[in-house]
Order: C-alpha cells, then sequence, then structure tokens
C-alpha cells in the first residue's frame, strides 16, 4: 500500500499567517502539523508516500526532505492550482501504479493514528473504499455519510438538513476503482472536484464503501480555534523536560518542556502544560497552561496563555493578558511608552485584533 499526502491548498481560513508559510506546517506543540500524519503514515508500515504540493512546494519539500526522517520514500505531485481532492487523486494515478492507497489530508490530526483502519482495509478486499468518519456536534459543516448495514450509501456536503452526525475526516483508503469515478465525476459549484461526489459515485455504481467511526479525537486544523485546540489537546500528554536554564526565583507549575539554550528569568513564572522550544527567552513573564513558544520566542515582562508563537516572534511589556492567539514568524508585540496614549498597528490582510477596554 501508498500514501497521498495533500499539502497543497491556500490556507484561506488561516490567513494572514498562510500568505508566507504552508498551512500543514504551521506547528503545534512545536512541531509541524503535517508531521504528525507523516509519523501515522510510517507508523502504519506505509513506505512509499506521494505528497501534492502547491504554490507552498519549496517550504514543504525543505521541511519534509526526501522521507528519510520517517524511514518513508518521498515522491512529489505538483498541482498547478487547488482543483479539489478529487482532483489530487486524478493527478496521482501514475504514481500509484495500480495499488491501493490511503489518502491524507496533511492539515488533520488523528489522535490514534490510521494503523488500524489500514489493516482493516488490508484484511478485506470486499470494499474498493474505506472511509474514516467521526460524530460531530455540528454536521452541517462537514461533507456528511449515511450508513445503512455496516455500508456508506450516502454522502453529502455540507448538508441544510443532515440525516446522521458523521463526518468525513481527511484520511481514505482506496483500491483502484477510485480512478474511474474521479474521472467520471464533474467540477462541483466551486469549480472543483469533491471527493464526496467521486465516493458517492462508487455507491452508485455498485461499489462498496465501507465506514469507520473513530472514537479518539480529530481535528482538521484550518481554523484558528481549531488549531489551538489542537495545541492543547497534545500538550496534555507532554511529560516534564528541561534542557534550558531556569534562574533563581523563577516558579514552575504542572508539565514543562523547554529546548536547549533557552533561559527563564527574573519573577516569571510557568504554568504547564507548555512546550518552549530552543534559545527561547522569558524575562519577568507569565507563561500560563496551554502555550507553545517556538525557538528563538522572546517574552518580556508580558503574560500569554492558551497561544502559540512561531518562530522568533516577541511580546515585550504588553499590558493585560495575551490569550487565544496566533503569533506569526517575527511578529512583534509591545506597549509604546509614548504619548498621548494610543494604539498602532501594522495588521496583515484578513487579520484580526481585538483589543481589551
Amino acid at each position: 500500500m501508498k500514501a497521498l499526502v495533500l499539502a497543497g491548498g491556500s490556507g484561506t481560513r488561516l490567513r494572514p499567517i498562510t500568505f508566507t508559510r504552508a498551512k500543514q506546517l504551521v506547528p503545534v506543540a512545536n512541531k509541524p502539523i503535517l508531521f504528525y500524519g507523516l509519523e501515522a503514515i510510517a507508523a502504519a508500515g506505509i513506505r512509499e508516500v506521494g505528497v501534492v504540493v502547491g504554490d507552498t512546494a519549496p517550504e514543504v519539500m525543505a521541511a519534509v526532505g526526501d522521507g528519510a526522517a520517517w524511514g518513508i520514500e518521498v515522491t512529489y505531485i505538483p498541482q498547478d492550482k487547488p482543483r479539489g481532492l478529487a482532483h489530487a487523486v486524478v493527478i496521482a494515478e501514475e504514481y500509484m501504479g495500480g495499488e491501493p492507497f490511503v489518502m491524507y489530508l496533511g492539515d488533520n490530526l488523528i489522535k490514534d493514528g490510521i494503523t488500524g483502519l489500514v489493516r482493516e482495509f488490508d484484511v478485506s478486499e470486499a470494499s474498493d473504499a474505506h472511509i474514516l468518519l467521526a460524530h460531530v456536534p455540528n454536521p452541517t459543516a462537514f461533507g456528511v455519510a449515511e450508513v445503512d448495514d455496516g455500508k456508506v450509501v450516502r454522502l453529502v456536503e455540507k448538508p441544510a438538513e443532515p440525516k446522521s452526525d458523521l463526518a468525513l475526516v481527511g484520511v481514505y483508503l482506496f483500491r483502484p476503482a477510485i480512478f474511474e469515478a474521479v474521472n467520471s465525476i464533474e467540477p462541483s459549484a466551486r469549480g472543483e472536484l469533491e471527493i464526496t461526489d467521486a465516493i458517492q459515485w462508487l455507491v452508485d455504481h455498485g461499489r462498496v464503501v465501507t465506514p469507520h467511526v473513530i472514537e479518539g479525537w480529530w481535528k482538521d486544523t484550518g481554523k484558528l480555534d481549531d488549531l489551538l485546540e489542537a495545541n492543547r489537546i497534545l500538550l496534555e500528554d507532554i511529560t516534564t523536560e528541561i534542557e534550558g536554564e531556569i534562574e533563581d526565583g523563577v516558579r514552575i507549575e504542572g508539565r514543562v518542556r523547554i529546548g536547549r539554550g533557552s533561559v527563564i528569568e527574573g519573577s516569571s513564572r510557568l504554568r504547564g502544560p507548555i512546550c518552549i522550544g530552543e534559545d527561547v527567552r522569558v524575562v519577568d513573564s507569565y507563561i500560563g497552561p496551554f502555550t507553545s513558544l517556538a525557538d528563538g520566542v522572546q517574552v518580556l515582562g508580558s503574560e500569554i496563555e492558551h497561544s502559540i508563537m512561531l518562530q522568533h516572534s516577541r511580546l515585550e511589556s504588553v499590558r493585560g493578558r495575551v490569550t487565544d492567539s496566533l503569533f506569526g514568524v517575527g511578529a512583534v508585540a509591545r506597549t509604546s511608552a509614548s504619548t498621548p496614549s494610543a494604539n498602532s498597528f501594522m495588521v496583515g490582510d484578513n487579520s484580526e485584533v481585538e483589543i481589551a477596554r
């Protein structure tokens, strides 16, 4: 079995962060989202992986390389622009060479991995597609599956009146029949080839599509709230590991991971779970639960919790506690000492800023 990992797309829901980086490389718990998927694929015993890339191909290729870090062999499959998930399958047909494969969306996180799913598909040759589903409280926001007698009988994309609460998770297993399906469907109203339409084509033409309902957590990290929630969930499982320097007077509560070269100074207080990368500097600051600070971050005389700070970003003398936030690479937030009192911003396209009253 091979794998097809989707690492293209424009990441519009995470702008402005994704104006300058691939959405799949935004880190949670200080590790790029894409890496969790590659780890899950390798753990399932899959060694040949095709990675679909788009405009951010150079960044993805630089981060993933040849796949040796995970014991896999990576082949890059270019996609000229986002044309839908089913289009990614179309352009991967030659690479798959008639073998069954797992398709994994690179911005998804699945707690329990995919090993069990792959084994189910391996031992059963009765189905042409095996799809991962999860119960969700808001099925109108997802592709929804209707299941009867252990088989998928209908798929609807974002239904106004869903007949089930089973949403499609971003992992699918296919046999070669899927190529006939993706080459037979027409683009949707938004101009893309939808994978839900392709799977429905299989159902309509007498092919067997089977479900696997997951019990553990799953996150599509395409939005800020989900990204922060994934960061929170992953930090729940960290263990204390301190490789940096902790000065006298610093208070540490709970589980904290601190990388090499990092220094926690002055009257700082760390309240875990927290993940701090390498060469981070924290001075007279409070770092609260469910916060990830990437390499080179500085937090000076400020308070932050339930947030993610990317490489070399900085908080400096910020009044009030920062929470539920994502700071891009090199971003700076600081309090100005100038008078009269005023707020000054340089904010990118489609950004959102909240100011305390």
